[in-house]
């Protein structure tokens, strides 16, 4: 291939990253498929194949991979989803649009730095992990109370999870590396959701609104509704911002990894990322009691308690079929069930009403993920990558929530690496996860009986600087 046809890949790839819009969505449920540009145009195999410094993210072992020396590496993560919600009852439909300034287009950085001392390899990072984002503005099916009035108030969703890995692997022997990493974590979420009288009623059913004795917001709301008053419950934790959170938190995780080179030519990974540690995501709160009388709004403190990034096991296979070309299988567990049973939510009035808690069901499966990848190298200069994406679905249907749709479960990929120089290199990787439709009409997660669509395109571009 000559120069011209390279800078045309080169000039397709930048077109792709570029012109892509809209806002964020869920990949692996909230985690992204593949950390840096080498690993997710190969479906995300990281563990067992030299993925640059972002193998920190999968498998610290695999920075002993990376050639001698230093190594900078910056980058940028964008994702685009198509979202859509259908009222199977009505016909009616809404999409999740940019509304405002707290969604859209969703970028994450991506910025690392590496260092070989002979058999050591220090690396230090800093990563999106995953997210999640929807927002069907404030005049939708969605925003209608439960007598079919609209309430101006709106439903959206947006998390962000970064990590910030210290790392180190080791070379044992010419067979072995061993590798871990201890992980700074911050989370921010904003969330606008309306919960209609029906929905309230189920879940104080269930014990899952509490306390509810009167006087208290719980028995103010099951007041309200045995009285036939009450048509909603608004809660509005979102910052409208580009970066903003309604709540947030730190933490910490960490992962531990090794390789093991079982022939000149095959590679053997495996990889295991710990439950992360994160304390309670905490803010301010708008709690709106929709009423016929007239509305009840309450401003007040609000926890989102013990939302965690769940642990996984992954093990690694990569084989050099020739010099040019590579291919790569990771298989892993998800361990969603742990982490993932109710989001916890936690309200107290500034005004002296006392607190209420709300248990939203979530009840997630673990989840299973094969990845398959392949790279060939077409020259010095450029090496050409795609791979596959297979995942089982983790969210079940009768807990879907119109601003969580955590649904796609297959992807596709592609992507590439020109070398500028002898110490630069420019990654790009684009992904596509194929459409979702998923059907919900139980309560207490919707009102109505609803049918989500989650299609999504992801773009990421690195640039890798060695001295």
């Amino acid at each position: 291939m000559g120069k011209t046809g390279k800078r045309k890949i080169i000039a397709v790839a930048m077109l792709s990253l570029f012109g892509a819009s809209q806002q964020a969505g869920a990949t692996d449920v909230f985690r992204l498929e593949g950390y840096g540009a080498v690993s997710r145009a190969m479906g995300g195999t990281a563990v067992a194949h030299d993925v640059g410094a972002a193998g920190m993210m999968s498998n610290p072992a695999t920075l002993s991979l990376m050639p001698d020396g230093d190594e900078v590496m910056l980058g940028l993560d964008m994702v685009t989803t198509d979202i859509k919600v259908k009222d199977t009852a009505t016909g009616e439909s809404v999409s999740s649009k940019t509304h405002g300034n707290n969604r859209g287009p969703y970028f994450a950085p991506e910025a690392a730095y590496t260092k070989r001392l002979g058999a050591l390899t220090l690396g230090i990072g800093a990563f999106a992990q995953g997210g999640l984002g929807t927002e069907y503005g404030n005049s939708s099916f969605l925003s209608e109370g439960q007598n079919g009035a609209g309430t101006g108030l709106g439903n959206s969703s947006r998390l962000l999870v970064l990590n910030i890995p210290l790392a180190a692997s080791y070379q044992v022997n010419d067979k072995l590396v061993v590798g871990g990493s201890v992980d700074a974590m911050w989370q921010g979420l904003n969330l606008d959701l309306l919960l209609s009288t029906s929905q309230v009623g189920t879940l104080l059913g269930a014990g899952r609104v509490y306390p509810a004795t009167a006087g208290t917001l719980a028995g103010i709301l099951g007041g309200l509704a045995g009285a036939g008053t009450l048509q909603g419950a608004h809660f509005s934790l979102t910052k409208n911002q580009f970066l903003g959170s309604g709540v947030d938190s730190w933490g910490y995780g960490g992962k531990l990894g090794m390789l093991y080179k079982a022939t000149p030519d095959t590679t053997l990974g495996a990889s295991y990322t710990f439950k992360s540690q994160m304390n309670d995501m905490e803010g301010q709160a708008t709690l709106t009691a929709v009423n016929n009388g007239g509305n009840i709004v309450r401003e007040g403190k609000i926890k989102i308690r013990d939302f965690q990034m769940p642990a996984n096991l992954t093990l690694g296979l990569s084989h050099r079929l020739t010099p040019q070309w590579t291919r790569a299988a990771d298989l892993s567990q998800v361990f969603w069930k742990e982490v993932m049973k109710d989001i916890k939510v936690n309200f107290v009035d500034s005004g002296g009403l006392g607190e209420l808690n709300i248990l939203l069901p979530q009840d997630y499966k673990d989840q299973t993920i094969l990845a398959l990848g392949a790279a060939y190298e077409l020259d010095s200069s450029l090496t050409l990558r795609g791979g596959l994406r297979f995942a089982t679905q983790a969210l079940r249907s009768n807990t879907l929530f119109a601003v969580i749709p955590a649904t796609p479960t297959k992807h596709i990929s592609a992507g590439l690496t020109y070398a500028l120089s002898k110490q630069s290199k420019l990654d790009f990787a684009y992904s596509h996860a194929f459409k979702e439709t998923t059907d919900n009409s139980s309560q207490p997660n919707t009102s109505v009986p609803i049918q989500v669509t989650h299609a999504q395109n992801n773009a990421t571009i690195n640039f890798r600087y060695s001295f």
